[in-house]
């Protein structure tokens, strides 16, 4: 029976576990990636991103294959740069929704991702720095609502509230609608469609290729992480995770900055 190495998959997350402070890759981290590819495992990146940020990172690590986007609303296979599969957040709910959270939050702004761009209202401030040229406008509220584009997310932004505080108020206003999460984002809540999680993609993606949880080795830093990490078989909280991570995940590395994934790698695949 032919070796198998183990683990047979690496998931992680690219912003704050994978990724340093500007979105570099270390020396380190593409030496460790590419040992274990070497070695028989395939790395899989999942992650809060839309495709459209996937392309540099696969250029900057090597990594090729499938990457679980959008929060597991999109799967997307690197080489050809094409979206495999895609899980929408209804129209009417993402309508409803908004008005729905913004009687709970007021001041709220809202944005519309589709994988390829993001659609934003007057009242939704927040700029995301890279790729500022998928970003655009529209003129109100309710333009926003005329895109015939499929929803991967909807996204919330408040200058008052901490993303925190805009989950819990929206599982309260509307649990079971829609998937909330948050990515760390100061203020952002981010809303896909019922039962979208990162783990949900990565398991149907583990399947497929005939992969148990217990071979996947997962690295994470924040609480939309947190489905994925409590279904692999062996999860690694970032040294600067979210303390709700640090809190639910026992196994630790050091910090992004740190090279913590190069370390937990360097070691399975020494």
């Amino acid at each position: 029976m032919p070796h198998r190495p183990f683990p047979r998959l690496i998931a992680t997350d690219l912003d704050g576990t994978l990724l340093r402070r500007g979105g570099t890759v270390s020396p380190r981290t593409v030496r460790a990636l590419r040992a274990a590819v070497g070695a028989g495992a395939e790395v899989v990146i999942v992650t809060a991103r839309p495709p459209r940020y996937i392309d540099a990172v696969a250029a900057a690590t090597g990594v090729t294959g499938t990457a679980v986007c959008s929060n597991g609303a999109q799967l997307y296979d690197i080489a050809p740069r094409t979206v495999i599969s895609s899980r929408a957040l209804a129209l009417p709910t993402a309508r409803r929704l908004a008005d729905m959270l913004a009687e709970s939050a007021p001041g709220l702004g809202f944005a519309v991702e589709t994988g390829h761009q993001i659609r934003y209202e007057p009242a939704y401030q927040l700029r995301h720095g890279e790729h500022l040229s998928a970003e655009s406008p529209v003129a109100s509220l309710a333009d926003l609502w005329l895109l015939e584009a499929p929803i991967v997310k909807l996204l919330a932004h408040s200058t008052l509230f901490e993303a925190e505080a805009l989950v819990a108020m929206a599982e309260q206003a509307a649990g079971g609608e829609a998937q909330f999460t948050h990515s760390g984002g100061r203020g952002l809540l981010e809303i896909s469609a019922a039962g979208v999680t990162k783990a949900d993609a990565l398991a149907a993606l583990c399947a497929e290729r005939g992969i148990s949880a217990s071979e996947v080795v997962a690295f994470g830093d924040m609480p939309n992480d947190l489905s994925f990490l409590s279904w692999a078989g062996m999860p690694y909280a970032m040294g600067n995770a979210h303390p709700d991570v640090l809190a639910a995940v026992p196994r630790r590395t050091a910090s992004n900055e740190e090279d913590g994934v190069a370390e937990v790698l360097e070691r399975l695949f020494a």
